[in-house]
C-alpha cells in the first residue's frame, strides 16, 4: 500500500466514518478468541497486529470501491495512526519519541499491507499463514495451526466486507465476523 494524502476538505468529509469504521476494527480485532484459542500474543504489539490485520483488510476493501471508497480508506488510516499517536502517549511515551514511534509502526503497517497483499488477492492460504506467523507471534511458536487458522479468518473476513454496501461502509458501518463462527463454518 502506497501512502497517499487526500486534500483537508476531502479528510474532514470522510473523518467521523473514518473514525467508526475504526473502531469497529479495533473490536473485531479484541475478540478473545484470537487471544485465547489462537494464541495470540495479548501484548501492545500483538494487538497491533491483529487491529492492523482487520484495518488492511477493510482499507483493502475500501480502495477497490467506487468514490468515496478510497477517500473512506484514507479516513481510515488516518484514524489508525491518530489513535496510535494518542495511545502512546496515554502510555507515557515522551513527546519527542512518539514521532518516531508512530512513523515505525506506520512502517510496520505498510510492510504487512505488503506481505498480506498477494496471498489475499491470489487465495495463497499457505502464504498468508506464514506472513501471519512471522508478524503476529513475531519469531514464537505460534500454536498448531494458529496461523493457518487465523489465514482462513482473515480470507472470510475479506469477503464478508466485499458483499457489504460501500453505503454503509460510507456511514461508518461495518462488521466483522466472530472467528469462532468463520472458523466453525
Amino acid at each position: 500500500m502506497a501512502a497517499f494524502r487526500l486534500p483537508l476538505a476531502a479528510r474532514r468529509r470522510h473523518e467521523r466514518a473514518g473514525f467508526a469504521l475504526y473502531a469497529a476494527a479495533v473490536a473485531g480485532a479484541r475478540t478473545p478468541y484470537y487471544y485465547g484459542d489462537l494464541g495470540a500474543p495479548d501484548t501492545f504489539d500483538g494487538r497491533f497486529d491483529l487491529v492492523g490485520l482487520h484495518v488492511i483488510l477493510l482499507i483493502d476493501r475500501l480502495r477497490a470501491a467506487a468514490p468515496p471508497g478510497p477517500d473512506l480508506a484514507q479516513a481510515v488510516f488516518d484514524a489508525m495512526f491518530s489513535d496510535m499517536d494518542v495511545t502512546l502517549r496515554e502510555m507515557g511515551v515522551g513527546d519527542l519519541s512518539v514521532g518516531k514511534k508512530v512513523r515505525a509502526m506506520w512502517e510496520a503497517f505498510h510492510g504487512r499491507a505488503a506481505a498480506y497483499a498477494a496471498p489475499l488477492e491470489s487465495g495463497a492460504a499457505d502464504a498468508l499463514a506464514a506472513a501471519l506467523a512471522r508478524n503476529v507471534w513475531r519469531g514464537a511458536d505460534p500454536p498448531p495451526g494458529a496461523p493457518a487458522a487465523l489465514a482462513r479468518v482473515a480470507f472470510a473476513q475479506r469477503a464478508d466486507l466485499a458483499r457489504q454496501s460501500l453505503d454503509a461502509l460510507s456511514a461508518g458501518t461495518v462488521s466483522f465476523q466472530p472467528p469462532a463462527s468463520v472458523l466453525a463454518a
